[in-house]
């Protein structure tokens, strides 16, 4: 449907002015495990990093696909481990590597199925039997001005599919989702926990979000 590499030039013009909101849970950073190693997919410029140094987390790296993203994080934090993904969704690191991954709003940045799969897939690949999956995303909303903006997408492209797909006026291609398609597209792993959520969007809109603690099901 969509080849999220054609939106790495949006999220470079975007790094230096973007402000990303998605808050951490603190109870659920407990199930974790302050020695965990952490893989933050999708870190911007670092705010999530940051903040799981701050609770005493300190095996961290972040990874994303933009250039300029990482270049921010890295002028504002040098101290992190940072690595710009060349050809996504494939991780640099082995199988199992890490025991905690964060994909903070960055779902809501691919706007496929199929696209979405694969991300999870290789985010399986790394993580260790076990280990935590922590998403936060956005779920549809029901306010008229987003309502208009899934119609006139599913409208100008001729399908229903992946509905909740919309274009922001700046010129991203975005995705909200409903709950139901969490539960589809994580069906490998052991829901622990979720939570609902009101976050500020990258536009400074007020939106609904969802947040979901699930498991790597441990080895045989």
């Amino acid at each position: 449907m969509h080849d999220p590499d054609s939106q790495v030039p949006y999220w470079d013009a975007a790094a230096a002015t973007k402000t990303f909101t998605h808050p951490l849970h603190p109870p659920w950073l407990d199930r974790i495990g302050r020695n965990a190693a952490i893989l933050d997919h999708g870190c911007g410029y670092g705010r999530v990093l940051t903040e799981l140094g701050r609770h005493g987390f300190t095996d961290l790296t972040g990874v994303d696909t933009s250039p300029a993203m990482i270049a921010r994080a890295r002028a504002l934090h040098p101290s992190l481990r940072l690595a710009t993904l060349d050809t996504p969704p494939a991780l640099p690191y082995p199988d199992a590597h890490f025991d905690a991954v964060l994909l903070f709003a960055v779902l809501t940045c691919v706007p496929g199925d199929a696209a979405q799969r694969r991300l999870i897939a290789e985010l399986n690949r790394v993580l260790a039997p076990g280990g935590t999956l922590y998403v936060s995303d956005l779920l549809l909303q029901n306010d008229p001005r987003n309502r208009g903006r899934y119609d006139r997408h599913a409208d100008r492209h001729g399908s229903r599919d992946s509905y909740g797909v919309f274009e922001t006026g700046d010129g991203a291609l975005c995705r909200h989702h409903p709950r139901e398609w969490f539960t589809d597209l994580l069906a490998g792993f052991r829901t622990l926990d979720t939570r609902t959520i009101t976050v500020s969007t990258m536009n400074g809109h007020e939106s609904t979000g969802i947040q979901l603690l699930a498991r790597k099901p441990p080895s045989p």
